[in-house]
Order: structure tokens, then C-alpha cells, then sequence
């Protein structure tokens, strides 16, 4: 079972479902079971004030991923990792691309699993 935890204010319209279905989709083919995943979907300052703080770069950016330890805990939960997106950025994304701002998400969240699972920029 993969367990998806999602936080998003409000006035952010993200479609929860789409969310849940990328992850398990990409988590299943890659053979992964009992794993959490955490997203949340925050603003420009609260995306800049995390690139600033743990990455050192005073800008906004569309996505940031926090892997965790990669340790299964007593009940056999592997818990992946966080993923922030910013909705604002996303949205602007989303419009260069001509695509639908839920669809930018989805990408955004398999582009951070893919990092939490060890994947990097070359």
C-alpha cells in the first residue's frame, strides 16, 4: 500500500486525486509497497524561505524534495520523503507549457519521487 499524505492551503485548487494516483502509479511500477510519501503545495515565500534555507539560494523555485532515511519503521513503512511544490510557479509553468496546472503537478510530484528515490540532475 503506498499512503499519500497531502497539505495544500486552501486557496490552492489541486486536484488531490490526480496527486494520489500519480504517486501509487510510479511507486507501483517501480515494485515499491507500504511507502509514504508526504506533498504540500505552498506559496512563493514559503517556497523561497525552504530554498533558502536548505539549499542556500535565495529564489523561488517550482518543487523541492526532502528524502528521509530510507529506514522502514517497527510497522514496515518505508517513508520516502517530502515533496513542496509551489503553486504559483507551477501555475506560470503550467501556462508557458500550454497544460493543465493539475497536470504540471503530477509532473512535478514524479520528478521529485524520482529524486527522493535517488535519482539526480546529471
Amino acid at each position: 500500500m503506498v499512503f499519500v499524505l497531502i497539505s495544500s492551503g486552501s486557496r490552492y485548487p489541486i486536484d488531490r486525486k490526480k496527486i494520489r494516483q500519480r504517486i501509487e502509479e510510479f511507486l507501483g511500477k517501480a515494485g515499491m509497497e507500504d511507502v509514504e510519501v508526504s506533498v504540500s503545495v505552498v506559496g512563493t515565500r514559503k517556497i523561497r524561505s525552504l530554498n533558502r534555507d536548505f539549499r542556500k539560494i535565495d529564489e523561488e523555485t517550482d518543487v523541492l524534495s526532502f528524502p528521509q532515511e530510507g529506514q522502514r519503521d517497527p510497522d514496515g513503512i518505508l517513508r520516502l520523503g517530502d515533496i513542496v511544490i509551489c503553486y504559483p510557479v507551477a501555475r506560470s509553468q503550467a501556462a508557458e507549457e500550454e497544460k493543465l496546472v493539475d497536470e504540471k503537478i503530477a509532473e512535478l510530484v514524479e520528478h521529485s519521487l524520482r529524486h527522493l528515490l535517488g535519482e539526480h540532475h546529471e
